[in-house]
């Protein structure tokens, strides 16, 4: 399995240099520098394309555990994990799991934990937010690891207003639809949905 991931992430970085016509730093630099490369481009890309969304429309599409989505995006697409199924739906549970225990708790109008620090409350809030998280994703099989940070920032008061909801989850649209189109764009048979629904697409041969 490891090997397959390692040669899913090359043909994924390969596939876009080929595409670009960039055929020149695959031959004259290491296939880890090359792949290192291409999760720095993209990886900033994806972000910097939600972050600016946020600026313009000064709402919170961006937080934290898209960071980790991204990676997962970019580095292990055909894993299940980073299907746009599990990715959507594990953001989804995790956010309301975080506001479910935010009003369990009493804490849906208090500053976040950062402000004001960690009372009994609080530690109640996470520790629920969190676990409910894994729990559903387990029972309904839509695993996303980042999703767990996702509770955690919305139970610990980062983002409390259920209107962000929304919000939160069309930032994780964009950034779906960004790497849909660069796995793509490099042959790699990204999903639509889930794995088990991926839509053919042409692969680039290994060497």
């Amino acid at each position: 399995m490891g090997l397959r991931n390692e040669q899913l992430r090359w043909q994924l970085a390969k596939g876009l240099v080929q595409a670009l016509h960039l055929e020149r730093l695959a031959s004259r630099y290491s296939r880890t520098t090359v792949m290192a490369v291409f999760n720095f481009v993209n990886g900033g890309l994806s972000i910097a394309l939600v972050s600016f969304v946020a600026l313009v429309t000064q709402e919170a599409f961006i937080f934290p555990s898209l960071g980790a989505t991204a990676f997962i995006l970019f580095y292990v697409p055909l894993a299940q994990p980073a299907s746009p199924r599990n990715t959507l739906c594990g953001h989804l549970i995790g956010a309301s799991a975080g506001l479910l225990s935010l009003y369990l708790f009493g804490l849906q109008q208090h500053p976040s934990a950062f402000t004001t620090g960690v009372d009994l409350a609080r530690v109640g809030a996470a520790s629920l937010s969190l676990g409910l998280t894994s729990c559903l994703m387990v029972i309904l099989r839509v695993a996303h690891p980042p999703a767990g940070a996702t509770a955690l920032i919305v139970s610990l008061g980062l983002m409390p207003d259920p209107a962000q909801l929304p919000i939160l989850m069309a930032g994780v649209g964009l950034l779906l639809t960004h790497a849909f189109i660069m796995n793509r764009l490099a042959g790699i048979p990204y999903p639509i949905w889930s794995q088990d629904t991926a839509a053919p697409a042409t692969r680039v041969p290994l060497q």
